[in-house]
Order: structure tokens, then sequence, then C-alpha cells
């Protein structure tokens, strides 16, 4: 039988052990209200893309995602498609201003292919928008990494 001073110190390292994986999930941005994966590139469309995990109510148990694409094409933005509703609905400029970074489009100009958005319905950027589907206002996290460039090492398409 354990004494009392060892059953506090096995309840005290098995307090420290979860702590420690808790720390380690939200380091790798895991565990949190939203993160981002790490980008891929996707050679038979020509883009870069990560997926943008969030939970619109912080007690959700699980993840909801939208894709964030980037065009060589157009290296300075990272456009954000909803793949439920299947529409682009915003983009977030990379070399833009601090705090005045994304572009958040008209519910009328969100679309399903991108060259079907003109330049002109991109408003000028203003402060990231709400987590989707969130109550509390609580903003989108930006981008902190823009993607690599088109890797040379993948293997032939056919």
């Amino acid at each position: 039988m354990l004494s009392q001073v060892g059953k506090m110190a096995l309840v005290g390292l098995a307090v420290a052990m979860l702590s420690q994986v808790a720390v380690d999930q939200a380091e790798a941005g895991y565990g949190g209200r939203q993160y981002y994966s790490s980008w891929s590139y996707q050679p038979s469309r020509s883009y870069h893309y990560t997926r943008y995990y969030y939970r619109p109510v912080v007690s959700s148990p699980t993840y909801s995602y939208h894709y964030c694409i980037s065009y060589p094409s157009q290296p300075r933005y990272v456009y954000y498609y909803n793949p439920s509703s299947q529409q682009y609905w915003g983009r977030y400029d990379l070399q833009g201003t601090e705090g005045a970074n994304y572009s958040l489009l008209a519910k009328k100009d969100r679309k399903k292919n991108l060259e079907d958005i003109p330049e002109s319905a991109f408003p000028p950027p203003a402060a990231m928008p709400a987590i989707p589907g969130s109550k509390d206002g609580v903003a989108i996290e930006p981008i902190k990494e823009k993607p690599a460039d088109e890797p040379t090492d993948l293997p032939a398409t056919k």
C-alpha cells in the first residue's frame, strides 16, 4: 500500500504529465480554438493550400475547417475557401499592414471559382473577421507563414 505522501506524489506526477501533453498540443497548434495545418502543394492545380481549423464555440468537441489557398501567380494573397458552401469568401494580404490584412467579400460576390470574382469585388483590407459561425466575435488568427516555393523534388505527374 502507498502512504498518503506516496499517493500525493503520484497525483502530482499525473497532473504534471497531463499538463505537459496540453502544452505540447498547444505548441503544435492543436487543442486550441483555431489553428492552421502545414502547407501542401497540389501539383495538378498548381497551388499551395493549408486547412484553417476552428471551433465556432469554445466547447465544441470537433473542429470545422476551411481551405486557405495560395496561387503562384498571385503570391501576395491567400484566399479563404469554404468547402461546405464551395465559395471563396475573402483573402489575406501577406504584404498588408498588420491589423488591416483581410478583404471580406460581400455575400453576393462569393463564388465557386476565383476567376469569377472581379478584383473590384475585394474591399480594402481591414481587420481579420470573426471565426466562422462564432457568436463571441473572436477574430481569426492570421496566417503566420506563407507557402514555400513549388517543390522541385516531386515525382512526374505521368
